[in-house]
């Protein structure tokens, strides 16, 4: 893994598989040679969707993208080996919990079987970390999770934890499959949670035992215990406790080479939680209905406790924490998980058994009746995560996800994303950094897939606007707690006037005199309001969530991650 950064992400998806078997073969949807006839329903639907979306994509490994070396040349990266083809883009959840979670039901199987049900390639299997995880949990897991690979094949199972983020929030944090597979875990958990240790204070002692388990991870992939590892914040913004600092302080706490913190939830999970009573809980979206506490950052307004259009306030906000962060030139991407752990208008319930002693409830056992008292959707049903891959293994996953080659959607709003800027001969996709000489002319390709069918509340969604973000990228901040970025501002807008099929959408960004990052956002109009930063930065952004009244299926959106245009 001591490779330049530049060529990190060709051969590592062929050359680090599992420790004991070769790379898996493409699963059957994926793979052409066999006919549409000889697959399952489940099959048939995952082809279709891949056949919609156009499976195209180019991307490029970017350590920090100011530094040139950070980045292949995009002509290079597009002919080798498989990349010719494009990606692999598979859908995901690093967030799920099971009856190995003080607050879950279900077995490692049920949400493997329901995410493979709902076009899931890949999940990352998160129970809480805390004494009786460390102590039980980690190790009793395993056995489960290896049933589940064995059960379902075409779909790729991690094992991970939901981190508590010692002086912060919860954090995913996952690691290759391989023979210390549990073993890093529980070193990791045992040493460095927040909840084992007694750490959840923010203080500047806590704030470096994060850091400190960081490196930890990284020292683990550098030794080769584990071929990969990474960390992804979860719902960052519920508590006010992921300060600004903290968020810059995890993503610098690696080398480049073995970069571990590589972003956070845009979306949270326990999106039905928003469902007004009694059809549902009546709560907030992502169950964001809190407010500051005495660990809590103080310089976050009220309405950062809220979710806008299901997204968290710091991904939400054009001009805002996530925005200061890009502008700066530091890849930090965005995700959308379930954080499943009771499901909506489900009908089982947990199972009996002293989880203390056992470090497991008991299997579920069925309860009779319709629960609509959960906030939860399965792995798939409404959130997804998609991440350009080079290949079908875990390693790939791993790659994409790193290199920020993500974009996430919700109620399947889109099937598909492609985006792609053009200039001097050249072109980079998501995550990636387009270098070209000052005054090339760029410009932004977008083939968006349409929906093109119906989604998991029975309705096809329809794509009202897609919305073009630009920044400039104003390097390195002095102030590690900033949270704003001046010059982010929706720079184009379209509206899709089509049902079906791909719609491709072009942004002339002209001659390119300095170094710029574009992302982009789309959503089905239904509910809009002027962004946090006034109408001339977000004129019809994401609005607030009502607690107590927030349908997610009535209020969809996909964002992507951005590309960088770096002139010299």
């Amino acid at each position: 893994m001591g490779h330049t950064h530049g060529h990190h992400h060709h051969g590592h998806a062929h050359t680090h598989d599992h420790d004991h078997e070769a790379a898996p073969a493409l699963p059957a949807a994926f793979d052409a040679s066999v006919p549409d006839e000889a697959l399952s329903p489940e099959q048939q639907s995952r082809r279709g969707l891949l056949r919609r979306a156009g499976l195209l994509g180019a991307g490029l490994a970017a350590g920090t993208v100011l530094t040139q070396t950070a980045t292949t040349a995009p002509a290079q990266a597009a002919s080798h080996g498989r990349r010719r083809k494009g990606f692999l883009w598979l859908a995901g959840d690093h967030h799920i919990h099971t009856q190995y979670s003080s607050d879950g039901k279900y077995r490692v199987v049920d949400q493997v079987r329901q995410g493979a049900r709902h076009g899931m390639d890949w999940l990352v299997i998160t129970d809480h970390g805390s004494v009786t995880h460390a102590k039980i949990g980690v190790e009793k897991v395993n056995p489960d999770i290896r049933e589940a690979r064995d059960a379902h094949e075409d779909t790729l199972v991690f094992q991970g934890l939901e981190w508590n983020i010692p002086a912060a929030e919860h954090g995913t944090v996952f690691v290759h499959p391989g023979r210390h597979e549990v073993s890093v875990l529980k070193q990791f958990e045992t040493g460095y949670d927040g909840g084992v240790k007694g750490a959840g204070d923010s203080t500047p002692a806590n704030e470096a035992l994060a850091v400190a388990g960081l490196s930890f991870l990284a020292e683990q992939v550098k030794r080769r215990k584990v071929k990969d590892a990474l960390m992804l914040a979860n719902h960052p913004a519920r508590k006010g406790i992921d300060s600004p600092h903290e968020i810059r302080a995890w993503r610098d706490a690696t080398s480049r080479h073995h970069q571990i913190a590589v972003g956070f939830e845009g979306a949270p999970g326990h999106q039905a939680a928003g469902l007004p009573e009694p059809l549902g809980m009546g709560r907030a979206r992502g169950i964001y209905d809190g407010s500051p506490g005495a660990n809590s950052f103080p310089g976050y307004p009220l309405e950062s406790y809220r979710t806008w259009g299901g997204f968290d306030w710091m991904t939400a906000t054009v001009g805002g924490l996530w925005d200061s962060l890009i502008a700066e030139g530091r890849p930090w991407w965005i995700t959308a998980n379930s954080d499943s752990h009771q499901v909506y208008a489900d009908t089982a319930a947990r199972g009996g058994g002293d989880f203390n002693a056992n470090g497991r409830y008991d299997d579920p056992v069925y309860a009779g009746q319709i629960d609509v008292t959960q906030g939860d959707f399965w792995p798939g049903q409404y959130s997804r995560t998609h991440v350009g891959s080079d290949g079908f293994s875990y390693a790939a996953v791993m790659d994409g996800i790193r290199a920020g080659r993500i974009w996430v959607d919700h109620g399947q709003l889109i099937s598909g994303l492609d985006v792609r800027v053009l200039g001097g001969g050249r072109w980079a996709t998501l995550g990636g950094a387009l270098h070209v000489r000052k005054g090339t002319r760029v410009t932004l390709s977008m083939d968006v897939a349409l929906a093109g069918g119906p989604n998991w509340a029975g309705f096809t969604p329809k794509l009202a606007r897609v919305d073009v973000i630009q920044g400039d990228v104003t390097g390195p901040v002095a102030d590690q707690d900033t949270f704003t970025a001046p010059t982010a501002r929706v720079v184009k807008s379209y509206e899709v006037n089509k049902d079906t099929g791909t719609v491709r959408l072009t942004y002339d960004l002209g001659r390119v005199d300095r170094p710029v990052y574009l992302r982009t956002r789309g959503t089905d109009g239904n509910r809009s309001a002027v962004g946090a930063l006034g109408a001339k930065v977000d004129p019809a952004g994401p609005a607030i969530d009502v607690v107590g009244d927030a349908d997610p299926w009535r209020d969809l959106w996909f964002y992507s991650n951005p590309v960088w245009i770096l002139p010299s």
